[in-house]
């Protein structure tokens, strides 16, 4: 599930959305993806969008909050990220976004999206609070974020249960995908001792060798992490029947695999 409401979801930080974003005076890319996420979040300092989201450096945050609501206000925001966000995703899926499959896709998202458990998810819980989109694709888009969001609530209760800091994370995640730490995007911006400090710290933990990779232990916590991460969001999925399932995860898959084509 998670490989096929990802791409959904995230066509909120594309073009489309960006360009909204921009248009109400944002600065940057940046500005706009702190002022759209953080928005269910209402007018929460940086110290606590910072642990909300988990997994940015110290005072990337404050660069933004509350910066962003200078320009626009948490309810505009949510508006133009709704807005931006399902034209992207009509762009990118064509004829689908027409398709009488769709709406079923969408509903049956939705009724997942909306029955998962909020408690310990503050981002999920958040967005639990808006209404729920009429438009179809807005809809799809809409389930698909809360469905993310539920899960990535969940992954940060993971990554807190193994003790693994955001930054953290990131290094791990690098090391997973077969590069290293200072190659990663979210992280190879940092200054450079910050980041070795970062990877020294899962050094002296036993999970990164000397060469700077993963060493068995490394390679175990990662995956120990992303199994509970998968076991946490999976109740969102329990108002589905076995059919519903499948007949959803067969509807999510042509749209899904239209917008990763599109992002190639």
């Amino acid at each position: 599930m998670f490989e096929l409401v990802e791409p959904i979801a995230t066509v909120t930080f594309s073009e489309v959305p960006n360009e909204a974003f921009l248009a109400l005076g944002m600065r940057n890319y940046w500005d706009g993806y702190f002022a759209g996420r953080a928005a269910p979040l209402g007018m929460a300092p940086a110290e606590v969008v910072h642990a909300v989201f988990y997994n940015f450096a110290d005072g990337e945050v404050a660069r933004h909050i509350p910066w962003v609501w200078s320009r626009t206000t948490p309810q505009e925001a949510i508006a133009v990220r709704e807005r931006g966000s399902a034209a992207a995703l009509r762009q990118m899926i064509g004829e689908l976004a027409g398709s009488p499959g769709l709406v079923r896709v969408a509903d049956l998202a939705t009724r997942a999206a909306v029955s998962a458990p909020t408690e310990g998810r503050v981002l999920y819980a958040g967005l639990r609070a808006l209404d729920v989109p009429d438009e179809p694709v807005a809809r799809l888009w809409h389930a698909a974020t809360l469905l993310r969001e539920h899960r990535g609530d969940g992954h940060n209760a993971a990554l807190v249960a193994h003790g693994i800091g955001g930054t953290e994370a990131h290094v791990l995640l690098a090391l997973a995908l077969g590069m290293r730490a200072e190659q990663f995007g979210r992280v190879h911006h940092l200054p450079e001792k910050q980041l070795a400090a970062v990877v020294d710290r899962l050094r002296g933990r036993g999970l990164v060798d000397a060469a700077g990779g993963f060493t068995d232990a490394g390679r175990d916590t990662r995956e120990r992490i992303e199994a509970l991460t998968d076991e946490l969001a999976a109740p969102a999925y329990d108002a589905l029947t076995a059919n519903e399932l499948d007949e959803l995860i067969a509807g999510l898959e042509p749209i899904a695999a239209a917008v990763e084509a599109v992002e190639d």
